[in-house]
This record gives C-alpha cells, structure tokens and sequence, in this order.
C-alpha cells in the first residue's frame, strides 16, 4: 500500500501594506522528524531560521509560493492569499513528483484545489506539517522584506515588515509610496490620494 502524504499550507503577510503574501506548503516525512516545529509567531528569529533550513533538508516536500501587491490590488487580499498557497502547492509537487493526497490549510478555508482539503483554524498550533510551513512562509517573507528594506531604508520595512505601524504609516505620510505598498489598502490609498492633490 502506498504512503498517504498529507500536506500543511500556511502564509505570511496578509495584514502588511508592502511586499508579496507568501505561503509555504510542506509534506513532512514520518522517518525524518523536525524536533521543535510550532507556529512561526511563537519563534526567535533565530530560530526560525534554524528550522527553516531543517524543513528544507527533512521534509519529504516542501514548496514556496507569493502573490505580489500588483496581485494583491487586482484580485483583493483573500484570493490573492488563496492564489499564493495554491502555488505553495504546485510548487511542492514538483518535488514530491505529483500532488500530496491531502492538504491541511490554517485558517477557515482553502484554495480551489484538484485534491481534498481541510480548513483547520489556528492550524499552526495543530498539525506540525502546517507550523512547518508557517515557518517556510515566515522566513521568506522577512528576508524578502530585509531585501526591499536595503532598497527603500525610509520606510523602515526590516523593523515593522510591512505592518501597518505609526512609524510606516508616518513614513508613507512623508515619502509617498514605493513600488511594493499595496494601493488597494486604505492608508496607502489615502496617502497616495493626498500626494496626488
């Protein structure tokens, strides 16, 4: 009988006001454990990486997938998020060699999928596969927003990541928007209706 592979989604970065949401999507491997998998939130940054590079190296699959802020503005935050773990998981069968039999999806619903899922709230703290991929989703999502901090050092995106601080929100008020804030999210789409004035 063949093995039943379930995968765990999560994502990272719905309420920010800058950069992509990403998910993550990992299948873990019952013969390879992962000792001290929780949810993302609950880790040191340093941890988090830790286990990020040990979900890469003992999972059976795992897989990456984002939704840009273009993305986000055109499709809305939801679907953009849906879109983004539907990658996760495209992304992942190219590693497992086809799709997992089951995914596990944290929150209170799933992307349109050609497999059965499950909608499982406050899924990172239940099922390790789906902390797993908080953690994926976390780490790629701050990393990327260290990168867009080098690029754009008035914003302060290495401190906040994209949330919606006073300190952001200050900074939107003095420099407009770049490129990766999301237009369609009311303080940006306020301030960029004052700069335009």
């Amino acid at each position: 009988m063949s093995l039943i592979w379930i995968c765990g989604v999560d994502e990272a970065g719905r309420g920010p006001l800058a950069g992509a949401v990403v998910a993550g999507a990992v299948v873990l491997d019952p013969e390879n454990p992962i000792v001290g998998l929780k949810d993302s939130k609950k880790l040191s940054a340093a941890r988090r990486e830790f286990l990020f590079e040990q979900i890469q190296l003992k999972a059976k699959a795992w897989g990456i997938g984002q939704a840009s802020p273009a993305e986000i503005d055109h499709i809305n935050i939801l679907q953009a998020t849906m879109l983004a773990m539907r990658r996760a998981i495209e992304d992942l069968t190219t590693r497992l060699g086809g799709w997992p039999d089951k995914a596990l999806i944290d929150g209170n619903r799933c992307p349109e999928l050609p497999i059965a899922a499950e909608a499982i709230v406050k899924g990172d703290t239940k099922e390790p596969a789906i902390s797993a991929a908080s953690i994926l989703a976390k780490v790629t999502r701050d990393r990327q927003m260290a990168a867009l901090h080098e690029r754009h050092p008035q914003y302060g995106f290495a401190t906040h990541m994209g949330y919606p601080t006073q300190a952001h929100v200050a900074a939107l008020k003095e420099f407009g928007a770049c490129e990766e804030h999301r237009r369609s999210f009311s303080p940006v789409r306020d301030v960029l209706t004052l700069h335009s004035r």
